[in-house]
């Protein structure tokens, strides 16, 4: 028994012995939920099952190559739009619940202390940007008509969508949880003491740069690459 790879080399039977139920020198097949998987992907990317349920022409390489590239896309906006909104809503959370429980005794923190809660929801609002500019770089593609794969270039496309993505929105949420600590405790401070308003400030305004230095590098990932765009 030979199997053939994706790649036109054939295996032959000795190589694949024990490489599916961990007994080294073969002794058979035994079932695993893995196969179901792989006949799943196999209807669609031309995978198919061998004797004893051995996936034939399988690697993880071919695997990665039928995933569609929009998959990892819009992965990449769902995962930026969804992150920066929970990093502006944890801030808030934070400062706002500080800032109107010392807003009681001290009235006049009440009004100035709000530049934390918006530079919470500012986190919130770079996800937005991003998000729908990296909806504008995806476009409809199609699977090469020989080989049966997507284009070299949209998958570099969907690959850069996800990581530009992944980066925004993590970049804000560690970015609105800092602004909200910080205005939290600059709100307790400045009902104590109103000369360290300005010198918390500071703290607040370079932690809110946290989330544009992510929504720079972000952007710097896609440029240039359009998901089948042409």
């Amino acid at each position: 028994l030979e199997v053939v790879d994706h790649v036109g080399t054939t295996m032959p039977e000795h190589a694949m012995e024990g490489s599916w139920d961990g007994a080294p020198g073969g002794g058979g097949v035994s079932p695993s939920p893995l196969v179901g998987v792989v006949g799943g992907l196999g209807a669609s990317s031309g995978v198919g099952l061998g004797p004893g349920g051995v996936a034939s022409k399988l690697s993880y390489d071919l695997i990665m190559r039928n995933l569609s590239p929009h998959l990892f896309a819009y992965m990449g906006i769902a995962l930026c739009l969804a992150l920066s909104v929970t990093g502006a809503a944890w801030g808030i959370f934070i400062t706002g619940s500080s800032l109107l429980g010392g807003g009681v005794r001290a009235p006049r923190i009440a009004s100035k202390n709000l530049v934390s809660v918006i530079f919470a929801e500012a986190s919130a609002i770079y996800g937005v940007i991003v998000s729908i500019f990296l909806a504008f770089q995806v476009g409809a593609t199609h699977r090469d008509a020989t080989t049966g794969l997507y284009p070299a270039e949209d998958m570099v496309a969907g690959y850069a969508i996800f990581s530009a993505g992944l980066t925004v929105g993590l970049g804000n949420l560690v970015g609105g949880i800092c602004v909200g600590t910080v205005g939290s405790a600059c709100a307790l401070a400045d009902a104590q003491n109103p000369a360290l308003f300005v010198k918390i400030l500071m703290v607040l305004i370079f932690g809110s740069a946290i989330g544009l230095f992510a929504v720079i590098v972000g952007i710097l990932f896609v440029s240039g690459k359009k998901l089948g765009v042409r």
